[in-house]
């Protein structure tokens, strides 16, 4: 598996830190309110799980899958609601946490299902961020690293399904995913 790796982006103690560094915003700028995170599966669940971890505050969490990869590297424009949210979200601050951005037309969709439910407010936390890529205007909250157009995996983010146990963000060699 590692060999399929072409490269590093970001070790496992980078990771580590900023996860450590958003939790503290996110504790200190949501310190008194009803506060629910909202993980997108499955490429966010192992950051959603350590960012809640570290936030020090009382909240709730629920979960939302939706589709518009396959096992496709690139979006395919048709956005699928797989699972959606357990819990009522009106009147509610909630947080939204993304593993990756990428052309942003996922979650723009996303959020605007999810703000037509009237919640009090409606940020996103996302680990990766990929602005030359973005065909649509994304506002984020909390922010951990840009990164370059390179196809990652690891730490959450797949390829068909593998590479999420990675414990880092690596680069993925093009020959795995070219046909």
């Amino acid at each position: 598996m590692h060999n399929d790796i072409e490269s590093i982006l970001l070790s496992r103690e980078q990771l580590h830190e900023k996860v450590l560094q958003l939790a503290a915003e996110i504790t200190e700028d949501y310190r008194g309110k009803d506060l629910l995170a909202v993980c997108i599966l499955k490429g966010s669940i192992i950051f959603f799980s350590d960012l809640i971890r570290a936030i020090e505050l009382p909240l709730e969490t629920d979960f939302v899958a939706i589709s518009s990869y396959g096992h496709s590297t690139s979006s395919s424009g048709v956005v699928r609601i797989l699972k959606d949210l357990d819990q009522n979200i009106q009147d509610r601050h909630v947080l939204v946490v993304e593993d990756i951005i990428d052309s942003g037309l996922t979650l723009k969709y996303l959020l605007e299902n999810l703000s037509s439910r009237k919640p009090k407010s409606l940020h996103v936390c996302t680990l990766l961020d990929k602005p030359q890529r973005r065909t649509v205007e994304i506002e984020t909250a909390y922010n951990g690293f840009s990164i370059p157009d390179r196809f990652v995996v690891g730490y959450g983010l797949d390829y068909a399904e593998k590479y999420r146990n990675l414990p880092y963000i690596g680069v993925l060699k093009p020959e795995i995913y070219q046909d």
